[in-house]
């Protein structure tokens, strides 16, 4: 039964998106723990609407890492400018001492914005930061 199903919560990671050269912006994933994080799957979406009120889907991407050490970042993708109208989603699934854990980010519609970017120390420099 679902209500014997253990569905633990781990909010060691992050997620920053920071613009870099020739207006493009990466996306990186922050692991503020102090163990490592392993088999880490990170599926990769955007939807939302056109002007015509038309659904918008983008392809869903996969990445994935092998581990990500305590403490430390890694880059998951690319992203453009023009999906930041979109619903950007990123769900992280991964593994901790033997648990499973996953993790949903969201970047609602026009949030990726350098207005909104802070200093964000894990990567030195200003990013929109999820937490």
């Amino acid at each position: 039964m679902k209500k014997d199903i253990e569905f633990p919560e781990n909010a060691v990671l992050e997620m920053a998106i920071a613009p870099t050269e020739f207006e493009q912006w990466d996306v990186f994933l922050i692991n503020n723990g102090d163990r490592a994080v392993k088999n880490v799957l990170a599926a990769t979406s955007g939807y939302g609407f056109d002007n015509n009120g038309e659904k918008i889907l983008t392809s869903t991407l996969r990445h994935f890492f092998d581990e990500i050490d305590a403490n430390s970042v890694q880059v998951v993708e690319k992203i453009d400018p023009s999906v930041f109208g979109l619903h950007n989603e990123y769900w992280i699934s991964y593994w901790i001492d033997g648990k499973l854990f996953d993790r949903r980010f969201v970047f609602v519609p026009e949030s990726i914005t350098s207005q909104n970017c802070i200093f964000v120390k894990a990567i030195g420099k200003e990013a929109v930061l999820h937490a």
